[in-house]
Formats: structure tokens, sequence, C-alpha cells
């Protein structure tokens, strides 16, 4: 399978792929998460290429994840917004940001304290059933084919068992 047809597969991972897949993606957004909104200051805390971060920009744009707003007239700048498609990302950057605090933090421990506002207390977000609160382990979740649906492509990327 090509790269290129990997966003019309009847499976979300592979579709949000086609979006959020590569090396500067997620780490733009995280930036965006913390606050960074401004094409050069982007620029500069990531240290990437003028070229590559307009790609990145642009990109998540075109599908809605971003939005660009003028914040000068003269000369022209913008600021790069999340919208309402990019903030339903939190939880995947949150859930990834944990990941990494525990596995490449070092001794110091994790680089980027999270606070709830509400409560004041320093967070690692964790993923719980909707229903009956418990943290989600994945060897307690399975997985199943939605049915056929008439006029949709059928489901052919399912769970293995």
């Amino acid at each position: 399978m090509q790269w290129e047809e990997l966003g019309a597969q009847q499976c979300s991972v592979a579709r949000s792929s086609v979006v959020l897949g590569d090396r500067w993606t997620l780490v733009i957004l995280s930036d965006c998460f913390l606050g960074v909104r401004r094409f050069e200051d982007l620029q500069t805390r990531l240290q990437v290429s003028r070229t590559t971060l307009t790609q990145r920009l642009k990109k998540l744009e075109a599908h809605s994840v971003l939005e660009r707003r003028a914040y000068q007239s003269n000369p022209a700048r913008y600021e790069y917004r999340l919208t309402e498609k990019g903030r339903d990302l939190y939880p995947v950057i949150s859930t990834l940001l944990n990941w990494g605090d525990k596995y490449y933090s070092d001794a110091a421990g994790p680089p980027i304290l999270r606070q709830h506002q509400s409560c004041g207390h320093d967070i690692q977000p964790i993923l719980c059933c909707p229903d009956c609160g418990e943290p989600i382990d994945p060897r307690q979740v399975s997985a199943r084919k939605r049915p056929d649906a008439p006029g949709f492509a059928e489901v052919t990327r399912g769970p293995a068992r």
C-alpha cells in the first residue's frame, strides 16, 4: 500500500496518520498546546527549517487542526491557533507526553510539568472508562469491527482475532 492510499482505509488510525504521522507535526502541536502561536517562535524553538514548518502548518490548516489568524497587517504576520478539532488532540498529546515522561525522562524527572488549574495539583492525565471511571488497561479492552453498512466500504483492518 502506498502512503497516499492510507487515508482511504477504513481505519481511524490510518486516516489520522495521514495528517499527524510525520516527525514534526506532533512536536509542532505540542508547542501549540504550550501556547506558542507565531511562526517565528515555532521556528526558533524547534530549530526546524522554514520550509518544513511552512509545509506542516499548511497541512494542519488544510485539515482544520490549526487556524491561521492575522495579528499584524503591515507587514502581514500570522499566528496559528488550535481549532476545536486541534484541541481535541489534547488527549493524544497528553498520553504521548505521559509515555515519554515514563520511558525517556532523565534523573531530574519530566521536563514539563502540567498543573490542573482548578485544584492547583501537578497532574499526569490518565485514560479512563467514561462509564465506570476505571483506568484503561489495554489488556482489558476488546475491539470489534462495526457492522457492515450499505453504501460504505467494508472494514478490512479490524481486530486480528
